[in-house]
């Protein structure tokens, strides 16, 4: 365990900082890839950047996905740390690895045949639609690729150590950034595939981590003994348990996103500026979105190691310094939000419609950033609990709500395209007062997994 963080005893935010910050850094790399991806697709048109974030909406539902493994076998394996039962905590490494080839490839396939369905589906243009199928088909051909990648993240994160994922994860980055402009534009002796290229880089990217990743696993980098490759020695049960704790968080997840293909649908409704715009201001969320994620991953695991050893009080507090983290240093973004939104826009698109709309939602968006914390860390705490029903009963409703709520700010109300963004602002609110309500009864820590 000498690769690992001993976070069972000592001071809780040292702990909790030294977890999230190598999360944080490599999700800033995640950011600074995203930007650069939409910043080169730029260069091809509004139209291109629209087929991107189209497409977008469906990978983001994808990574939603993996969650029904990688939340599982956090719970899981980082229980049995705590406790102290390595060999169980390799078992379970095993059987989430060979659960996210199963699942990854069903998705693949599933998704290739489908790509062109979803695209029609969330009303994208034709020019929009030819650009994005090649893309997203792409994608979906690596799909078992990015299940091995999150699930091998999980099980380095269960085990206290975060660094090895982080690093895995900017090399992954900087390969995307490289190989980016080389396929989407042709460089030297690259084919110029245009936003297909962006799809081919990213796949090359995702097949460097998983090789990377596996490697170390293998070869008892998690800190302990690792699983064999041979013989599998496969339990359908154990993966169905890895499921049902997965599921509940996987589910509202993946609801929160099948949301968002009926958003863009309205989205699409005010013209592809609007589209570009939710673009530009996705990514500028992202930010906060990613430190908040990272908070979280280091706090469901703090969860699950002290619940595993007994120690359910410093359990709860791990989980509320984390809170407390997260709203510092979204207030930050917040206040970036509101002070520069038309110069982060002018960053990302020089067309006046584009500008004025991304403008509109950053503002908006930014009354929402701490609350968005308080959400998002809450739900990984449940989550390093094994107890994930309770976030699943109070997102989804909040996640449906946002479709009849925006289509009637929108068009009753006359609000036009920022009724979309204040939809989100609003839903994200309320669900924050509800987990943060739910999370205080403390219930979660007598759930046996």
């Amino acid at each position: 365990m000498k690769n690992n963080l001993q976070i069972t005893e000592g001071p809780i935010t040292k702990s909790l900082i030294s977890l999230a910050l190598p999360l944080i850094i490599g999700m800033f790399m995640e950011i600074a890839l995203s930007m650069t991806h939409y910043f080169w697709v730029g260069k091809l048109g509004p139209t291109a950047q629209d087929a991107v974030t189209t497409s977008m909406i469906v990978i983001w539902t994808v990574v939603a996905a993996t969650s029904v493994v990688s939340v599982g076998i956090t719970a899981l394996i980082s229980r049995n740390v705590g406790a102290g039962n390595l060999e169980r905590a390799s078992y379970f490494v095993k059987q989430g690895l060979a659960l996210a080839i199963i699942i990854g490839f069903l998705v693949g396939v599933v998704g290739i045949h489908y790509s062109k369905s979803l695209l029609v589906f969330m009303n994208a243009g034709e020019q929009s639609i030819t650009l994005g199928l090649p893309y997203l088909k792409i994608f979906f051909a690596s799909a078992i690729l990015l299940f091995l990648l999150e699930t091998s993240y999980a099980a380095f994160r269960a085990s206290g150590n975060t660094k090895t994922p982080a690093l895995i994860g900017i090399m992954v980055v900087i390969l995307n950034l490289v190989l980016d402009p080389l396929f989407i534009f042709g460089i030297g002796p690259f084919p110029e595939l245009g936003v297909t290229g962006a799809g081919v880089a990213t796949a090359i990217a995702y097949f460097t981590g998983v090789v990377t990743s596996l490697t170390l696993i293998f070869k008892g980098k998690l800190g302990y003994h690792p699983p064999h490759i041979r013989p599998l020695q496969l339990s359908a049960s154990d993966m169905l348990k890895i499921v049902r704790i997965g599921m509940p968080m996987s589910g509202h997840q993946l609801i929160f996103m099948i949301v968002y293909w009926f958003l863009i649908i309205i989205i699409h409704k005010f013209g592809e500026a609007a589209g570009a715009a939710m673009g530009i201001g996705n990514r500028m969320e992202s930010f906060s979105y990613m430190i908040c994620h990272g908070i979280s991953l280091a706090a469901s695991a703090m969860v699950g190691q002290n619940l595993g050893a007994q120690k359910p009080e410093r359990a709860a507090r791990s989980a509320w310094h984390a809170v407390v983290l997260g709203i510092i240093v979204t207030s930050v973004v917040s206040i970036f939000f509101l002070t520069l939104s038309r110069q982060i826009a002018l960053v990302f698109s020089d067309s006046p419609e584009v500008i004025a709309i991304a403008k509109d939602y950053l503002i908006i968006l930014a009354l929402s950033q701490m609350t968005m914390a308080v959400e998002i860390i809450l739900e990984g705490s449940f989550a390093g609990a094994g107890d994930t029903v309770p976030p699943m009963l109070v997102m989804i409703p909040g996640h449906l709500l946002r479709i009849p709520l925006a289509y009637y700010l929108c068009f009753n109300l006359g609000w036009g395209i920022n009724g979309v963004w204040w939809t989100l602002t609003i839903t994200t609110t309320i669900k924050a007062i509800i987990l943060a309500l739910w999370f205080k009864r403390g219930k979660w820590k007598e759930k046996v997994i």
